[in-house]
């Protein structure tokens, strides 16, 4: 940006060292290197901030474009695939009708056979599970041959 060469630096060190004195200069020095080390670093940070938002326009400018072109075409799709359905909609409400009667005709005999108490007067089913289990011939009050009652049978 600056085209300053080694001789201006020079002459400008040479007025710093005659205007400033030998002990200031060091820490103007400083104050002038941090006042450009921020500088540089605000500039550095100030470009990086653009391009990130250039880019992130350019992105929405694609996506936008994308967008459209896609969204044209899923909405004809859409439309037609409602209209195709509203054709066959006069000929699914009779047999959703049907279907309703039927299930209300099956739901009015199920809740006559019921009787008060909640029971089925339909049949009932076979108490095969309920047979009696035959008991153990295991006395379960003895105690194991693993626990450590049992003889110890090492020879």
């Amino acid at each position: 940006m600056f085209d300053i060469g080694f001789l201006e630096l020079l002459i400008c060190g040479v007025i710093a060292l005659l205007v400033l004195g030998p002990e200031r200069l060091p820490s103007a020095a400083r104050a002038a290197g941090r006042w450009v080390g921020s500088a540089r670093r605000m500039m550095s940070q100030f470009t990086s901030e653009l391009d990130r938002e250039l880019k992130a326009e350019d992105l929405r400018q694609e996506l936008r474009k994308a967008g459209d072109v896609g969204l044209k075409d899923v909405q004809k799709t859409v439309r037609d695939a409602l209209d195709e359905a509203k054709k066959y909609e006069d000929m699914v409400k009779p047999v959703q009708n049907q279907l309703d009667q039927a299930n209300q005709k099956v739901s009015s005999a199920l809740s006559e056979r019921w009787n008060e108490n909640g029971t089925s007067s339909i049949a009932k089913p076979a108490d095969s599970s309920l047979e009696k289990v035959p008991e153990s011939p295991v006395d379960l009050n003895k105690p194991s041959p693993s626990s450590g009652d049992a003889l110890d049978t090492r020879s």
